[in-house]
């Protein structure tokens, strides 16, 4: 990834800037929380983060025309991440490699780069060594995609990958690594990277092809889904002694490497933390 040019928050603040969060749908995100509290911590008055609910026939031209409108980053989330990718006119190693894009750059010339934080913000997020561990990674979709390019970059002895389209979970086997499994299986990490969850409903284990007892083989359990609590897959998993990772812990990890290319500066963490946990409560 492109390392953030060095600026003042001065610097950073002086003109109004626009961010937001592309997505189908994005009404549950919290990153407009979790954006403006960083930027009032900082003092970068003028700056604003907000929700762009685009549906995949929009994205395109919407796309494009943030720039001009004065936006200057967006992040990206389901199910815009591959179009986003193909959109740009340039991207970072990360999201070249992964094939898909969770952040964009928008310049004043109207060139579009893509970057890609979901990678090293998931690896931030986990917080202790994968090197030689399994992974099972579930989906097959931008964030999968993200996770299984991370994995075993970062060392996972093997990673599968199960989807409910088979065939999608092995062409992103062929095409990243690991090894697409016809239902999921033990392993010591699980990161599920679905929708499953997104809208609670009975039965998420089952979607999932999990049970209780198969989570209790897990020894870690990330859920990039977050909504009102646990999710289902998170209240079994620690249920059943597995240590758990949220989606709000990932959120705040990639939004905080999204910031900085954005804005040059060194993102608050603590300050994103608590404001993810505000906004949760007040939903």
């Amino acid at each position: 990834m492109t390392a953030p040019v060095e600026r003042t928050v001065e610097q950073a603040s002086a003109p109004a800037r626009r961010l937001g969060v592309l997505g189908w749908p994005v009404s549950h995100s919290r990153s407009p929380a979790i954006h403006n509290a960083a930027l009032s911590a900082l003092g970068m008055a003028g700056w604003r983060y907000q929700l762009l609910p685009v549906p995949p026939e929009l994205f395109a031209p919407t796309t494009r025309a943030l720039g001009p409108a004065g936006f200057v980053g967006a992040n990206v989330t389901i199910p815009h991440k591959g179009a986003a990718l193909a959109l740009a006119d340039s991207a970072g190693p990360e999201a070249a490699a992964i094939g898909a894009a969770n952040t964009l750059n928008f310049a004043e010339d109207g060139s579009i780069a893509a970057e890609n934080t979901d990678a090293p913000g998931l690896i931030a997020a986990i917080g202790e060594p994968l090197k030689g561990r399994r992974a099972l990674v579930l989906g097959a979709g931008g964030s999968a995609r993200a996770a299984v390019w991370a994995l075993l970059g970062a060392g996972a002895a093997e990673v599968l990958i199960w989807n409910r389209t088979r065939e999608r979970a092995l062409a992103l086997a062929r095409e990243l690594g690991g090894a697409a499994v016809s239902e999921p299986e033990a392993a010591d990490v699980l990161v599920n990277c679905t929708a499953v969850g997104l809208s609670p409903a009975a039965g998420e284990l089952a979607q999932l092809g999990l049970t209780a007892a198969l989570l209790g083989r897990f020894e870690t359990v990330v859920d990039l889904v977050y909504g009102e609590g646990a999710t289902e897959l998170l209240a079994t998993a620690r249920a059943q002694g597995a240590r758990v990772v949220d989606g709000l812990e990932v959120l705040v990890a990639q939004g905080a490497l999204s910031f900085q290319l954005w804005t040059g500066v060194q993102a608050p963490l603590q300050v994103m933390r608590e404001a993810a946990g505000r906004a949760e409560i007040a939903r």
